[in-house]
């Protein structure tokens, strides 16, 4: 693209690049998709569900018209759940569970989801209502999906409840870390609200360990439940790191919802370390930035991406590049100290480890330079081992130990659910939607623990 026709694109004509990629389902289009679901009885789509919606009951009701009851049976089972309509795997969830796969195709969940819970926002609908006061209180560090999916849970049963959340925003990775086009900042802020409106304190812009002790709310709440997910992405140990034109991907792409879009990539070639969720973001992300090349790179195969398919189908529909088996060596700067290259090397896979995984190895002499004007980190995520071990924590490089049972950590007090316990092969995968149902068992872990002292003191 010439630097005339580079010069017409606005920040305006970019921002239009972000609005939400796949249209509504039409009045019609979702009575005519509600009426073809079966309403089975003992529906594999419900089994498949991590929080258990009631999927055959939301739909009927849809193609009854009772939009709000609709809405209420989702967001019972799923306290996020017109964020989930959005980000779920649905194809390999619910409706790759849809018996209808056998022989048509299968009903179109997510879109249902979506067309349910998006009446219930632009209708302003208020659906739930605190539980009667209980006398105990409980903290929850960290207002993400997992943290809020807690605070509902606790606030219906009586619980005064406070999250302390460092961002100036709750709603986390659904608020700061999902690109707009897929996940609009209003739904992630409706659902905050929702559960403000059940008398949730939410303190913002506070970092435990900093603005306020451990020792302080360990003394001061019945119950804690740590849900802080993961922090920003780790260093790639390569020189170059510091140069002007290597982005944190994290970072990326939350500059994109919370920032007038700029053109800074506009014409430029991109190369993004990573294939994870949150590379494809990135990747997305920059081609509707303007950016006229970009790459993904990655030690692995397509086999060992951690990708959705979904997501994967998408960044090649959006013209990335997937570069397999390519391992950054070090970043390239020129004279002032600005992007213009990065050497890579090939790799070839090893036999599976312990964890079973077949480690990149890298091949000797097969060094080769691309020539790029950005990098964008997306290696994965560092952990908050800090504030992990200032609560006295069992954990494993960040990792919180639990009881799976009950999602109780080395202190009894300190409950623990969401990216905090993902990894290290705990937990199984790391979902939003697998975070949420975290966050309700949390919850009901809680309510077991203390509900023998309410009684006494009722």
């Amino acid at each position: 693209m010439s630097t005339e026709n580079h010069s017409k694109i606005s920040s305006k004509d970019l921002s239009r690049n972000f609005q939400e990629i796949i249209p509504a389902l039409t009045k019609q289009e979702a009575m005519e998709e509600s009426n073809r679901c079966l309403y089975c009885y003992d529906a594999p789509c419900v089994k498949a569900c991590p929080t258990g919606i009631d999927i055959p009951s939301f739909i009927k009701k849809i193609a009854s018209g009772n939009l709000k009851g609709s809405a209420k049976t989702i967001l019972t089972a799923n306290p996020i759940g017109a964020s989930c309509a959005r980000v779920c795997p649905t194809e390999e969830l619910c409706e790759g569970s849809c018996v209808l796969n056998h022989s048509t195709k299968p009903i179109m969940i997510g879109n249902l989801q979506r067309y349910a819970t998006d009446w219930a926002i632009q209708n302003e609908q208020s659906l739930f209502s605190p539980g009667q006061k209980n006398g105990k209180k409980v903290a929850i560090v960290g207002g993400g999906p997992a943290g809020l999916s807690a605070a509902r849970e606790l606030a219906l049963l009586g619980y005064e409840v406070t999250i302390f959340e460092a961002e100036e925003k709750a709603g986390g990775l659904n608020t700061y870390g999902i690109v707009a086009f897929r996940l609009p900042l209003h739904i992630s802020y409706w659902e905050v609200k929702q559960i403000e409106s059940l008398n949730v304190e939410i303190r913002t812009n506070t970092r435990v360990g900093k603005d306020i002790s451990v020792q302080e709310i360990l003394k001061t709440y019945d119950a804690i439940i740590l849900a802080i997910g993961m922090s920003k992405v780790p260093e790639l140990g390569i020189s170059g790191e510091d140069l002007s034109g290597v982005f944190d991907a994290i970072e990326f792409v939350r500059e994109t919802k919370t920032k007038p879009i700029c053109s800074q990539l506009l014409g430029k070639k991109v190369a993004v370390i990573g294939a994870g969720n949150t590379a494809i973001d990135a990747a997305t992300s920059s081609v509707r930035l303007g950016a006229d090349n970009v790459k993904i790179l990655y030690r692995r195969t397509s086999e060992e991406m951690t990708a959705y398919e979904f997501e994967y189908d998408f960044a090649k529909q959006d013209g990335v590049e997937f570069r397999w088996l390519t391992a950054p060596v070090r970043i390239l700067g020129d004279a002032h100290g600005n992007v213009n290259g990065i050497e890579c090397i090939k790799m070839e896979l090893a036999e599976p480890g312990e964890d079973g995984r077949r480690s990149p190895v890298p091949i000797k002499g097969t060094e080769f330079i691309l020539e790029v004007d950005a990098v964008i980190k997306a290696n994965g995520q560092s952990r908050y081992v800090e504030l992990v071990e200032q609560f006295h924590l069992e954990h494993n490089g960040g990792v919180v130990k639990i009881n799976p049972s009950n999602y109780q950590t080395s202190n009894q007090k300190v409950f623990a659910c969401g990216d905090v316990i993902f990894g290290k092969g705990q937990q199984g995968d790391a979902m939003v939607v697998s975070a949420v149902q975290q966050g309700k068992e949390s919850a009901y872990s809680i309510h077991q623990l203390l509900s023998p002292s309410i009684v006494e003191t009722a």
